[in-house]
Parts: C-alpha cells; structure tokens; sequence
C-alpha cells in the first residue's frame, strides 16, 4: 500500500514523502523487533549490549568501547550493563589498565540467551524479505549517503 493512502496524508514534495516514509517504516519495523525483544525480557539498548559483547567474547571491554559501537550513542551504557549484570548476562572484572574502572564480558547465561535469540535474526531479517539482495544493497547505499550528508 503507498504511504499517502496507509496514512491519508499528502505531501509537500518527494522529499517530505521519503522522510516521512522512513520515519514511518522505522516505526513498524521498530515495533515487530521490539516485540521479538520483549519475549526475550529484552529490551533494543541491552540486546545491542550483549551483541557488542558477544562479538568481543572471551575479551573484556570498557564500557566505553561499547559505548562507542551501541547504535543508540546516547544511551547510558552503565545503567544498561548494571540491568544485564543483575539478570546475569554479564560479568564485571577489574580493568588491567585502571583498577578503578570495572570492564565487562559476556556471561555464559548471556551467551546461551543470545543462542535462543538466533531464530530472532532470521525473524530481524525476515522483516526485509519483500526485497531481493540488489534491492537490500541498494536500500543500504541509499541508508548511508542520507547518513553521511
């Protein structure tokens, strides 16, 4: 369905369209991976966390390295490490560098659950199926020129 119609707006120009075609499909995509997050007892910023973490396994890192590749920057990474530390998901050691300042690896408990959530990326990238690869490509040329400005 053509946005004007999904939303019975029009439009001042194809630019005004394209941006509030994004902020609309950015919306719904939102929703669908927040709820596939919500049955994990996830929410975006700690599943972020964790993928961060994930890919840095077995090292510790600070948590300005992860603040650093969250995609939310302005996220409070501490507070968001404090809630995965409670629920298990991962760990606190002392840094080697600053024994002051505690860096942070993922636990087992978070690996397994990040393992469960392998079906959620098939759903993450079921949510993009209506489109072929080039057209995937494309979309990320697009993404990154609107980006790069």
């Amino acid at each position: 369905m053509k946005l004007e119609d999904e939303i019975k707006s029009k439009f001042r120009n194809e630019y005004h369209k394209a941006l509030v075609n994004l902020y609309y499909t950015n919306n719904q995509l939102g929703q669908q991976f927040f709820k596939m997050l919500n049955e994990h007892g996830l929410a975006a910023p700690q599943f972020n966390v964790l993928r961060i973490l994930k890919g840095q396994h077995p090292k510790a890192v600070s948590i300005g390295l992860i603040k650093e590749r969250m995609l939310d920057g302005n996220s409070d990474v501490s507070r968001i490490v404090e809630r995965l530390f409670k629920k298990g998901l991962v760990k606190r050691k002392e840094s080697k560098m600053d024994r002051r300042q505690k860096d942070v690896l993922i636990s087992q408990e978070g690996l397994t659950l990040l393992n469960k959530m392998a079906l959620c990326e098939k759903q993450e990238d079921e949510l993009l199926s209506n489109l072929n690869e080039k057209e995937v490509v494309f979309l990320n040329i697009l993404l990154d020129k609107i980006r790069n400005k």
